[in-house]
């Protein structure tokens, strides 16, 4: 199979990064890296390649030895530049979110599936080795039944001129939580707070929690203003617990056999059914063995086999939407002071 003919939109944090990961992927051929500032694209690129540059997009569209754009610019700017992608049969791969609109978020769903063409939103955190094990052992019964999930992302970070911190940081987290659940465990519900305390305009703090129908909870801490940066995730399952600490290179992921486990009452003898007995089991702790691959890697690799295998990339269209919705019923819980949204739609 002939490499797919890519072009790189947004030369600025992160178009860099596809560049560099589309180069490094054989099944792609970087043609282009557009952006409005050339200057900048050039100096991406260096002085020693075949890569063009150009400050138009209609030039990228039009060129038939494109066959895929990778659109990083800002999430404002995502509904059009898709959508002008996918009318002129190109296959698409965008940053996070997908657009800051369910409805717009939808819409593209529809016309890529419409289209036959790939739609995959670069959810980078569900590519990494630790997540992807992860989604491993909660897919496989590992843990059985998933029974909380308690997510910290928090650091000094630069706070957005565009975003509150719940777009910036809580997709992560989400779209991870959209990975690594079992299909049948969907959002139904969301509540969120979030406080501005250095009146920046929008909000630095926020504390999101999610409801999956039954008594799972999630709950997500993301945070700009943090002088500690702390990245850690713990699912609690039936059986045993998955602790992921990113910041720990030596131990990114470990599982707990320890919980708490509850005596069916039907299995207690005559004097002892007044109550369920609670026991506490301290058990081994696992230290997986993960590669070490940079995820955008592996990013580039699935949106090429998606496309080559006409199928449905690992993060599609619509797990992007999914993240959206919450997003969105979040933002309406916030605005409500902390009320339970339902979350809209049923992808």
């Amino acid at each position: 199979m002939n490499p797919i003919g890519l072009a790189v939109i947004g030369a600025g944090y992160w178009g860099p990064n596809l560049v560099r990961n589309a180069q490094a992927t054989p099944a792609l051929r970087l043609e282009w890296l557009c952006d409005l500032d050339t200057d900048r694209a050039r100096s991406v690129l260096g002085p020693y390649t075949t890569v063009g540059t150009t400050d138009s997009y209609e030039q990228v569209l039009t060129d038939p030895n494109v066959a895929a754009v990778a659109i990083a610019t800002p999430a404002a700017t995502h509904f059009d530049l898709v959508r002008a992608a996918l009318e002129a049969g190109k296959h698409v791969l965008v940053e996070k979110p997908l657009t800051p609109s369910s409805a717009d978020a939808a819409k593209l769903v529809d016309l890529a599936e419409q289209a036959g063409l790939t739609l995959m939103c670069d959810h980078t955190y569900c590519y990494t080795p630790a997540v992807r094990k992860i989604r491993e052992l909660v897919h496989g019964g590992e843990i059985g039944e998933v029974q909380f999930v308690d997510s910290v992302r928090i650091n000094l970070g630069l706070v957005q001129p565009d975003v509150d911190v719940l777009w910036d940081l809580a997709p992560h987290d989400l779209s991870i939580l959209d990975f690594v659940l079992p299909p049948a465990m969907r959002p139904v519900a969301v509540a969120a707070q979030a406080a501005d305390p250095i009146v920046a305009g929008r909000a630095c703090v926020a504390y999101l929690t999610v409801w999956f129908g039954d008594q799972t909870l999630a709950h997500v801490h993301v945070n700009w203003l943090s002088p500690t940066k702390i990245r850690t995730t713990v699912i609690g399952g039936s059986r045993r617990t998955i602790v992921w600490d990113d910041l720990n290179p030596q131990q990114r992921v470990t599982v707990h056999d320890r919980g708490v486990d509850l005596t069916p009452a039907s299995h207690l003898g005559p004097e002892e059914r007044r109550a369920a007995l609670i026991s506490y089991r301290v058990g081994d702790i696992q230290v997986p063995a993960l590669p070490e691959r940079e995820a955008l890697r592996s990013v580039m690799e699935e949106f090429a086999a998606a496309i080559g295998e006409g199928r449905p990339a690992l993060t599609d269209g619509r797990a992007g939407l999914r993240v959206v919705r919450l997003l969105e019923a979040a933002s309406r819980s916030i605005a409500a002071g902390g009320s339970k949204e339902l979350v809209e739609g049923d992808d």
